[in-house]
């Protein structure tokens, strides 16, 4: 016979809620907020299961060749429920900043070395979304990894050698089945009038008076790159110059992006979305994050010995994920200038039972 289940029970919550131990208590010193920082860095490590819970079958998923209808469902089901999490770690430090400097100079000299810079879970979920080794910053000069015990070292390394979701997207782009575009015409046809489109951009720079030299020339400079790098996605090879995505996987994308409407791509432009909804918002908690921290230490080092804010400052601007799909946005031209798809892909990217 099945025994009945009891709530407490069920949640642990005899371990959950005496999991709470502060250092100040230990001590003997009066340090009344040490309980709130301990609960919510203890709830951000739940949320980080939880997110790495959904990443698993995320990840089965996306792995699978072909990804099904039924599988995509599931993928964008479970990022959406990833970039709600997110948004309420970045909600958590609202709570957080409750806690005044003052009253975090209570304890915080006992917490040392101790460092959020250490959280397993939190590296795993930058790993597993795709944040290459080379990309982060040095943690005070070292590896971040050093930072961690041998046993949490080893599993962030077997994280490293899987492929990350940046990796299946990549994959996945590339298999579009609708990557010809209609055809060698067609492509040329877009090509030629995102290029007409980023020249007209050029002429207006050169023809305003208002625009003061050294902008005006910053501005060439930047139209220039942008000329540059939307040529190397029609590029033969495999490098794609200044994209971390494959030639072909940065068509697909941008295809998908252009014929959003289409009812073929709408799941697949709901998956490019909310991998950016993910980047944005895990990007203004970092930002958030080094705000509170500048807030609450000004300009000492942090517990684990870095450069406290100014460090992680430095990753919300580089440690992006998917910041090809934001450049994107550079390559849209106006919905009257984009050519119209041929007839046959029309055709196809239409639901079967279209008429």
């Amino acid at each position: 016979m099945r025994v009945p289940v009891y709530y407490g029970d069920y949640l642990r919550l005899d371990r959950l809620l005496s999991s709470q131990e502060p250092e100040s208590a230990r001590t003997g010193i009066n340090a009344h907020d040490e309980m709130l920082f301990i609960i919510v860095h203890q709830a951000y490590e739940l949320w980080f299961k939880q997110i790495l819970h959904e990443l698993d079958r995320v990840e089965a998923d996306f792995g699978a060749i072909p990804v099904t209808d039924d599988a995509m469902a599931r993928i964008v089901h479970g990022l959406n429920r990833v970039h709600e999490i997110l948004k309420l770690v970045v909600a958590q430090l609202d709570v957080l900043e409750t806690m005044t400097p003052f009253d975090f100079l209570d304890f915080r000299d006992l917490l040392m070395p101790a460092s959020g810079f250490q959280s397993l879970q939190f590296r795993l979920i930058e790993t597993r979304l795709g944040l290459p080794p080379e990309t982060r910053i040095p943690f005070d000069e070292k590896a971040i990894d050093e930072r961690l015990s041998q046993s949490d070292r080893d599993a962030l390394r077997a994280a490293g050698v899987r492929p990350s979701l940046f990796d299946l997207l990549n994959r996945w782009l590339a298999r579009t089945p609708f990557l010809d575009w209609g055809g060698e015409t067609f492509r040329e046809a877009y090509r030629a009038a995102v290029e007409k489109h980023l020249a007209r951009d050029a002429e207006l720079v050169r023809a305003d008076p208002a625009i003061p030299p050294e902008k005006r020339d910053r501005e060439l400079k930047n139209i220039e790159r942008a000329t540059t790098s939307f040529s190397e996605i029609f590029s033969e090879t495999d490098e794609g110059g200044s994209w971390r995505l494959l030639p072909q996987s940065v068509q697909a994308a941008l295809f998908i992006t252009l014929y959003r409407d289409k009812p073929a791509v709408q799941p697949a432009f709901r998956l490019l979305t909310v991998l950016m909804d993910i980047d944005e918002t895990l990007t203004l908690w970092r930002y958030r994050h080094a705000l509170m921290v500048e807030r609450m230490i000004g300009l000492k080092i942090g517990t684990g010995g870095s450069s406290g804010h100014a460090y992680l400052r430095m990753t919300a601007e580089r440690h992006r994920i998917f910041s090809d799909l934001f450049r994107l946005s550079t390559f849209l031209i106006p919905r009257s200038a984009v050519p119209e798809l041929p007839a046959p892909i029309q055709k196809q990217m239409r639901f079967v039972y279209a008429s």
